[in-house]
């Protein structure tokens, strides 16, 4: 991206409304096991709410949204999932919530599992929804509260890294940071495809880093302009996308990345809770592990090896390699 023929000059105007806001974040970057979720939340906003989501977005946040980041943690999703069906609308089962939010396709998501992996991850037995249907009205009602501010909150979609994709990438010299950039980027491309117009996209900085342009993939062919890169801020304003801007401590300054990071934790969590749930199905001495760097984690990983050869689940597919990334 280094050549002057492919930057936009960053006061060039795009010759489009600014009217779709986007906030994106990641869920699971660090842990050793289970999936790395990157997820988007995309919404409709007035031309006064995109400029307080820019210079004052603290009046977005209210009592309950803050609150549901405190409260979701491993074994108590409740409302992150209320947020999740809140937006998506009705879903018969947790499994039909999940392709629904899902960027990828179910074949994309299983191409690299083995047979004997495939129940460990994907198998939807004996789920159900958790969250009271009080706590789902509470989320929907809490999206009319932040409509009538001007940001109507239309749809979330994820990106699923799988443990063997990571590992994949991984030998081939793709890191987490890597997956979780790229990912941003399909999800960006998307939303513009799918709302035929730019967006303003918010993003969690990625490891700190600072210059972004040269580390795209899916966006490296559209021109930029640099608005300005700073450890709080990196902003870009790219031909035909719009404006991507990534935050440090993103989620605490933009709704959308605070409720696109609940959407997420609710989904690494459901799948989390799957590979448990194969595993004590054969063995209920297992603990239930968080599948992030805890003794309860390790006991679980330790305590498994065994039923792992037997049941023929390649390393690979359940323990990520290597030590966490760093940027």
């Amino acid at each position: 991206m280094g050549k002057s023929s492919r930057h936009l000059s960053p006061t060039c105007k795009l010759p489009y409304p600014m009217s779709i806001a986007v906030g994106i974040d990641e869920n699971g970057l660090g842990p050793q096991l289970g999936p790395l979720v990157v997820t988007a939340v995309t919404a409709k906003v007035t031309a006064q709410a995109e400029q307080r989501m820019t210079h004052d977005p603290t009046v977005f946040f209210h009592d309950r949204l803050a609150d549901s980041k405190k409260l979701v943690s491993h074994q108590k999703v409740q409302l992150a999932e209320a947020w999740a069906r809140a937006i998506a609308g009705p879903a018969a089962c947790p499994d039909a919530l999940l392709q629904h939010l899902c960027l990828d396709s179910q074949a994309v998501r299983h191409s690299l599992c083995p047979d004997s992996a495939l129940p460990q991850c994907w198998s939807p037995h004996d789920e159900a929804f958790q969250a009271s249907e009080n706590q789902v009205c509470l989320a929907r009602n809490d999206l009319k509260d932040l409509r009538s501010l001007g940001v109507d909150v239309l749809d979330a979609r994820c990106v699923i890294l799988c443990v063997r994709r990571l590992n994949d990438g991984r030998h081939r010299g793709v890191s987490r940071l890597d997956f979780d950039l790229q990912a941003m980027e399909s999800l960006i491309l998307a939303i513009v495809q799918h709302t035929q117009q730019p967006i303003d996209a918010r993003c969690g900085k990625v490891g700190g880093m600072m210059r972004y342009p040269s580390k795209f993939t899916h966006l490296s062919g559209f021109p930029y302009g640099v608005l300005h890169e700073q450890r709080s801020e990196s902003a870009y304003r790219l031909a035909g996308i719009g404006t991507i801007r990534f935050l440090q401590d993103a989620e605490e300054k933009d709704p959308l990345v605070s409720i696109a990071s609940l959407v997420g934790k609710w989904v690494r969590e459901m799948l989390m809770n799957r590979i448990v749930r194969f595993y004590r199905q054969h063995d209920d001495t297992l603990p239930d592990a968080s599948g992030y760097h805890d003794p309860v984690t390790n006991a679980f990983v330790r305590n498994s090896q065994a039923l792992r050869q037997r049941l023929g689940i390649p390393q690979d597919c359940f323990l990520r390699q290597g030590k966490k990334d760093v940027c």
